[in-house]
């Protein structure tokens, strides 16, 4: 997605904004779908609208706000920096209603609306995870709530989780925030791969060791975590950068690069012959995953109601 500068217009031009109606609302939650899917055409159907409704939809809310948020035609679609700021403004304002249904839910002692989990991704395959046990554990026990899926990088999530954008959140330990509370779930074993045609698939490995591998171009994640916490401390040449798993794998199987995989989500591609591990026994180390929920303002009783089912489920197979 691309932002393009604001035009300058004329202060009489601009629109001032008075009380927030249900229709705004609308006009707010279609401009969202917009930004997210990167166009009018990928949110129709995301909206189940025509792509023409949702264009008169976009406008009108520009003409409510007297802003010009983003740009379409031919090179595509782009936010404008006010619309850039519409967006961000617009996803705490809806976080901020979706808090007060919770609250009011909590008033009544039921649990209903919409409940935002986030997690790192890669997480379905790890046969530590129950994720998917704490969810029909919830499932049983809040039938009324519908529950919403995000996959994210760890910084994204632990943002998410304090701006009040996502309820609860799973992802590697790697630092701790005063801001939120957190719950031991599983454990995850991350290996050093390398692709099929590295120099050094299929060949010894018992000499390898850190120094030795510095020599060789690496791929980490590009955000603080146990990958980029482990690549620094080995003093790793960082050559190449991803943003999640996938595009790790991606890079490893290029052939040019060393990265850091989940040792059950790299074991499909072991099986083809597309990586090997590298020392296994010692070129390694471990992550534990926890639980995220924020601290104040306190959370909906489905957030903690999640929060514990997270718990339960993983304290079962411990």
């Amino acid at each position: 997605m691309q932002v393009t500068p604001s035009p300058t217009r004329p202060a009489k031009n601009r629109a001032i904004l008075g009380q927030l109606s249900d229709m705004d609302m609308r006009l707010l939650q279609v401009f969202k779908t917009v930004v997210e899917c990167g166009g009018m055409s990928a949110a129709e159907l995301e909206l189940n609208i025509g792509s023409s409704t949702v264009s008169r939809h976009v406008k009108d809310l520009e003409t409510r706000l007297g802003l010009v948020l983003c740009r379409r035609g031919r090179a595509g679609f782009a936010l404008t920096g006010e619309g850039q700021r519409v967006y961000e403004e617009t996803l705490r304002l809806l976080a901020a209603v979706d808090g007060f249904r919770a609250s009011v839910d909590d008033i009544h002692q039921r649990m209903g609306g919409q409940l935002e989990l986030a997690l790192f991704d890669k997480t379905a395959s790890n046969p530590r995870a129950r994720i998917h046990e704490a969810i029909a554990l919830f499932a049983e026990q809040a039938p009324e709530v519908k529950l919403v899926l995000h996959v994210a990088s760890i910084n994204t999530i632990e943002r998410g989780i304090i701006d009040g954008r996502w309820q609860v959140g799973v992802i590697p330990a790697h630092r701790n925030s005063p801001s939120l509370l957190y719950a031991d779930l599983f454990g995850e074993t991350m290996q050093l791969y390398c692709g099929q045609r590295h120099p050094l698939f299929g060949q010894p490995h018992h000499e390898l060791d850190w120094d030795a591998l510095r020599q060789w171009p690496f791929a980490g994640l590009g955000y603080h975590s146990p990958n980029m916490a482990l690549s620094h401390q080995a003093q790793l040449t960082r050559s190449a950068t991803g943003f999640d798993q996938e595009a790790i794998a991606t890079l490893i199987l290029s052939g040019r690069y060393l990265g850091f995989l989940p040792d059950h989500y790299a074991e499909a591609f072991e099986r083809r012959g597309l990586m090997q591990a590298l020392a296994p026994e010692r070129l390694q180390y471990s992550c534990q995953f926890v639980s995220l929920l924020r601290r104040s303002p306190q959370p909906g009783r489905a957030a903690q109601c999640f929060y514990e089912c997270l718990v339960k489920a993983h304290q079962r197979v411990s």
